[in-house]
């Protein structure tokens, strides 16, 4: 309860709180989408690249490239990207006792 003159601590450590468990899951979200992100825009850069100095102007030339390199790369990471996400999970599963 809130005492005249007094400010109210609990409702400050709550959104610190939620802030810094925003931040880590848009940072764990970064990092977990930053390979796959990276190697599309890398295909995709090649296969412009590609498609300028041959003049082919065909849409799929893009395309097909980028879908198997990014599908490639999200299968092979998968278990790396599934542990931060389990691992983070457990964090914030672990912590709801202390937010009581």
């Amino acid at each position: 309860m809130r005492q005249a003159g007094k400010p109210d601590l609990r409702n400050d450590m709550d959104v610190e709180h939620a802030v810094e468990l925003i931040r880590e899951a848009s940072l764990l979200a970064f990092i977990v989408a930053a390979p796959a992100l990276v190697v599309a825009m890398l295909v995709g850069f090649v296969s412009g690249l590609f498609q300028g100095l041959t003049q082919i102007q065909d849409q799929t030339l893009n395309l097909i490239p980028k879908l198997i390199a990014t599908t490639l790369v999200v299968l092979l990471l998968l278990p790396w990207s599934l542990g931060r996400l389990v691992e983070y999970s457990t964090h914030l599963i672990r912590e709801i006792p202390s937010l009581f």
